[in-house]
């Protein structure tokens, strides 16, 4: 018996929990206490269509108390479709009482396209200040400039739905700041007149195809920077002093390979000659068992050697100190041509 009175006690709370799930009678009396035409069916059939009540009943009183006649159809379509039908009536009531021309379909596609049209319809109202990050240019002196500005835009209704955003704002701001230091002649005019860079940049529209309007772009603090000519000036000489001593080194390691080959020459003409003078014994061999020549021709040959070594002895002394102030020489020329 007890066993029978939990089940039904548990069957009862089951059904109680599921129907008033289903039929959300509390949401139903607040919202014909709030004036909003809305029947249980309708509420059922939100159920039916996986609709949260609650996120089309409670804009639906917002709507109603601040004036707007908006249908339950229309607030379930753009939910299913995806967008915040809270922010959209949020949008609609704030439009209302900025006294500006924007209807339901205009928001729910606003909203559809990503943007917050709650703050879009704010900064309508009320601009808003973007300020740039720091933008480097150089003026045709030289001389870097950084200079950092505040936009003031206010948000483009009619361009909201396919419209750059303050990204973009801010990429042309920076671009019509280059532009503008970049083609002046000296950064002493720019730090002289910093609202020339905003009276030029604001002539070139940058806020076509964007969903803002500039209302003004004003200078926030211009600094001066880098003296990037003399550095450019300072990198290149650095650079032809490296190619010319690179070039030096090269004309010095061929002067040295020369230098060996010629000795490798010297060496090679020198080891001929010695082999060249070992065949003569032989041939004065042969001469005097032919009968060529006599004791008083070796005799004259010896001592026209010995004139000659003493010749080469002499020259040959004279030549190694001439090579070493010749290549002394050299070297000294080298190192000026390197310094």
């Amino acid at each position: 018996m007890l066993q029978t009175s939990l089940v039904i006690i548990v069957a009862v709370v089951l059904f109680l929990f599921i129907f008033f799930y289903i039929i959300p009678i509390g949401l139903w009396v607040s919202a014909v206490a709030a004036g909003v035409k809305i029947s249980i069916f309708d509420l059922i059939g939100m159920r039916l269509r996986r609709v949260v009540p609650s996120y089309i009943v409670k804009p639906m009183i917002k709507s109603t108390k601040a004036g707007l006649q908006l249908s339950t159809n229309k607030l379930e379509a753009h939910y299913l479709a995806g967008g915040n039908v809270d922010r959209v009536v949020d949008a609609l009531i704030a439009a209302q009482r900025a006294e500006m021309d924007l209807g339901f379909e205009r928001t729910a596609a606003i909203d559809l396209a990503g943007r917050d049209v709650l703050e879009a319809v704010q900064m309508s109202v009320n601009p808003k200040v973007i300020k740039t990050p720091v933008v480097t240019a150089v003026a045709m002196d030289g001389i870097q400039v950084m200079a950092t500005a505040k936009v003031t835009v206010r948000a483009n209704l009619d361009r909201l739905v396919g419209g750059a955003g303050e990204k973009t704002v801010l990429a042309r701001v920076g671009e019509g700041i280059v532009t503008t230091v970049g083609s002046a002649d000296s950064h002493k005019k720019i730090l002289e007149n910093p609202d020339s860079i905003s009276r030029t940049v604001l002539e070139k529209g940058l806020d076509s195809g964007t969903a803002f309007e500039i209302l003004s772009i004003d200078i926030a603090d211009v600094d001066v920077g880098k003296n990037i000519g003399a550095q450019l000036q300072t990198d290149q000489a650095e650079a032809d002093k490296e190619i010319a001593q690179a070039k030096a080194e090269e004309r010095r390691a061929m002067a040295v390979a020369e230098e060996q080959e010629m000795k490798a020459r010297v060496q090679e003409m020198q080891a001929k000659v010695v082999e060249a003078e070992a065949e003569v014994p032989k041939a004065l061999a042969q001469a005097f068992r032919d009968g060529n020549m006599g004791v008083m021709d070796y005799m004259s040959y010896k001592n026209i050697k010995a004139d000659t070594e003493m010749r080469d002895s002499i020259s040959g002394k004279d030549k190694d100190e001439s090579d070493e102030y010749d290549i002394d020489s050299k070297k000294q020329q080298g190192n000026k041509k390197n310094n």
